[in-house]
Order: C-alpha cells, then sequence, then structure tokens
C-alpha cells in the first residue's frame, strides 16, 4: 500500500536509489576507480567460491530470496519506527492515515454558513470528504453561557464557534464531551461550558476572536476552519406580526407570534474579510439547517455577506429543517423557509433546497405536537415557483429514547455530495 498512486512515496524512494548510485560513481571516480577494481575482485572471488560449492541455478535464487527479504525487513522496521512516532495509538494503520490526508487535501472547497447544532452536524458529515472546510458562523447569540462571557467579558459570544470546533476536530468524541462539559457548582462557574472558557481564555492571550479560533484549531487539530461572519457587537431584532419589536436573539423565540421582520444593530456590520474570500473561492456552498431567523439569517444580515452570495455562480444549497421550531417558524413550509431568506436579499442566494424524505415515527410526532412542532411540509408547487431545484434525500436520524429527531450526520454529507457531483 505504501506504494500505491498518490501516496508520493514511489517517487522519492527512486530519488533516494539514483543518489546511492550517483554518490557511489562519485566516490569511485574521485579515487581513480581504485577501490571499485579491488571490490569487484573481491566480489568476484567470492561469487566463484561460491559457485565451486554450490551450484549457480541453486545459490543464484537463494541469494535473491535473502536480499529480498533484508530489503522487505529493513523498510518494515523503518516504517513501523516511523508509525511508532507519527501514530502511537495504532487505532489506523499509518499508510490508512495518510491516505485519507491526502484524499481530503483535495476534496472540494466548501463553506457551511448558519449556526447552532445545525451547522455543528453539518460539519460532522462534511468533514469526512474534504479538509477545505470553512465555517461561517453567527456572533448574535445573547443567552446562557455564551450571553454572559458577552456581557462580563466584552467579547463575542464563544457558544457557536465552540461547537464548530469540536464537530471539526479529529477527536472529536472526545472533545465533544470536553467542550460542551458544563459545570455545575462554583461561583462564577457554575453554567459555563469548559470550551467557551477555553475560547475565552484564548481570546484575553491573543487579545483577538479570529485569532483565538485559529490559535484553538491549530490546538485541537481541526480539520478546517471557523469564522465569525463579523467581528462587530450585533444585536438582532424582529419584528412580531403584532407589531411588537423584540431585541435580543434570546428573546426572540421567547416572545410568541410571527416574525415578519428581522435585523440587527448596527444596522449593516462589516464582515470578516476572510469570510468574503472564502465565499469567493468556494467550490460548493451550505446553508443551514438550524434555527431560520436566529442561526441563519443573522449571517445574512452582514452586507457583503449577502452581496457575495447574490453574485456567485458557485453550486449552493439550503438545508432545511425537518421540523418546525416553535417560536420562529410555527406553520412553516419548505417554501415559507425560502421566502423569508429571499426577503432579506434582492436576489436569490441559492440554487436548490435538501428536505427530508420521510415521515418521523408517530411516537416523535407525537412528542413534537405537545411542543406545538410538526414537521416541514414539503411544498412541490410552491417550490418550483420560487426556481429552486428540490433535492429530497433520507437525512434524518431519530432518538428512540427521546423522541428527537435530528439530521444524520452521515446521510446529509452523503446526499449533499451525492447532488454536488452532478450540479458541478
Amino acid at each position: 500500500m505504501w506504494l500505491a498512486p498518490g501516496i508520493f512515496i514511489k517517487r522519492w524512494l527512486l530519488i533516494s536509489v539514483i543518489g546511492i548510485v550517483l554518490t557511489s560513481m562519485g566516490v569511485a571516480i574521485w579515487a581513480d576507480l581504485t577501490p571499485v577494481f579491488y571490490l569487484m575482485e573481491f566480489t568476484s572471488a567470492i561469487l566463484e567460491r561460491i559457485a565451486d560449492i554450490i551450484p549457480n541455478y541453486i545459490s543464484g535464487p537463494i541469494a535473491i530470496a535473502v536480499g529480498l527479504f533484508l530489503i522487505f525487513w529493513g523498510q518494515s522496521r523503518t516504517v513501523g519506527s516511523i508509525t511508532e512516532v507519527l501514530n502511537p495509538d495504532q487505532d489506523k494503520e499509518l499508510i490508512d492515515v495518510l491516505t485519507t490526508h491526502r484524499k481530503l487535501v483535495k476534496g472540494p472547497k466548501i463553506v457551511a454558513i448558519g449556526g447552532g447544532t445545525g451547522l455543528s452536524t453539518l460539519l460532522r458529515g462534511m468533514k469526512a470528504y474534504s479538509s477545505n472546510i470553512t465555517a461561517i458562523v453567527t456572533v448574535a447569540d445573547d443567552g446562557g453561557s455564551s450571553g454572559r462571557l458577552r456581557r462580563e467579558q466584552g467579547m463575542l459570544p464563544p457558544g457557536d464557534i465552540r461547537s464548530c470546533l469540536a464537530a471539526l476536530a479529529d477527536e472529536e468524541k472526545l472533545l465533544t464531551e470536553l467542550f460542551q462539559y458544563r459545570f455545575n457548582s462554583g461561583e462564577g462557574l457554575s453554567g459555563h461550558s469548559f470550551g467557551n472558557l477555553f475560547l475565552s481564555a484564548m481570546n484575553n492571550v491573543t487579545g483577538d476572536l479570529e485569532e483565538a479560533i485559529a490559535a484553538s484549531s491549530k490546538v485541537l487539530a481541526v480539520r478546517g476552519r471557523v469564522l465569525p461572519a463579523t467581528l462587530a457587537d450585533v444585536q438582532l431584532w424582529a419584528q412580531m406580526d403584532d407589531g411588537r419589536i423584540i431585541e435580543g436573539e434570546s428573546q426572540i423565540t421567547e416572545a410568541g407570534g410571527k416574525i415578519v421582520n428581522i435585523g440587527c444593530y448596527p444596522e449593516n456590520p462589516p464582515a470578516l474579510p476572510a469570510a468574503v474570500s472564502a465565499i469567493q473561492e468556494a467550490d460548493l456552498i451550505l446553508m443551514g439547517p438550524g434555527s431560520l431567523y436566529t442561526s441563519v439569517i443573522p449571517n445574512l444580515l452582514v452586507p457583503e455577506i449577502r452581496e457575495v452570495l447574490q453574485g456567485s455562480q458557485t453550486p449552493s444549497l439550503y438545508i432545511c429543517n425537518i421540523m418546525t421550531q416553535p417560536g420562529e417558524t410555527d406553520g412553516y413550509t419548505v417554501s415559507d423557509h425560502i421566502r423569508a431568506l429571499d426577503q432579506i436579499s434582492e436576489s436569490p442566494l441559492f440554487d436548490a433546497v435538501l428536505t427530508h424524505s420521510r415521515s418521523p415515527s408517530p411516537e416523535s410526532l407525537k412528542r413534537y405536537a405537545e411542543e406545538n412542532a410538526h414537521p416541514v411540509y414539503v411544498d412541490r408547487e410552491e417550490i418550483a415557483n420560487l426556481k429552486r431545484r428540490l433535492v429530497i434525500a433520507h437525512i434524518m436520524s431519530e432518538d428512540p429514547n427521546s423522541g428527537y429527531v435530528r439530521h444524520d450526520p452521515d446521510r446529509l454529507g452523503k446526499s449533499i455530495m451525492h447532488w454536488y457531483s452532478r450540479a458541478k
């Protein structure tokens, strides 16, 4: 396998052999070939002596077999020594790690826009296909641990960024448990997650959230990068159908009623330049899944991000939620989600919409109905009228214990790459 195409081992072995031959020839020429002459005479005498004792049709194959054994033994011990250093846990063969790395490095440049648990779920599915992933994350969160750090430390909310870093890390399971761990006691610590405190410390050390994320990514061996949509201190507001203006991301979903308009303070926050560049260079742009008004749309309230999406010719896909969200999308169909996104922009921001193909179990439907949540209806004709391609796939997973329905990372990634292979 070490000699398989694409590993870049054969060429360096060949160059090494050529180097040894040239070095030997150079030494021989420099010494007027005298050592070579005596070495050839000595070798010839030994070979004649062996041929007198053992016939050449026996001694020849034996010598070849011993030589090949020594070559393979030496190479295997060399590779084994390297593996002990580079892959001490032996969870995977080093060649498999190298092959996977080569494949992911050649993967498409993917930009995923959103926030919350939906974006981290998407990233878990996509990192199996590329390491060239950029997650552009909303920074409008003002509740929970993130809200406390935002008020007390004066930093941007780290919660969604934390979840995305954990999702893209190589040791995802352990890091997710560590980063999501919440302290249950301790003055000032209770309610905080370890990941938020880690990013807060990094922010104080580096003096900048963008630098803090980059430094954290190196420490955590993150596959890809995570960028805030803006470094501005953004606060969401929403206008309800009864005329109320609700301020604050955490208050919007608690307000009740139908959202008719949404915006932010400051009105036109500047985009992070790296986020704009990532969208311009992307091979595939993904939006969602996640809370429509408090996770996905806040990124689009940044004018530069919205404008670069409008002018992009890159294949783009919106992943619609499976269930409606009380306080945000009560009674919404797939086309209602599309209209809400189109309302933010002068022109469409994505080409196609990915929806679920199966209905949740009766037990899950009953569980969600108690919270006034229902499956998002796929209204095909309205979607066609909005000039969007409809992609339907089995992308759902269902927890038999809690009854909660989520996007399945593996199915989601596979469905997206299948669509992308036909759309590019």
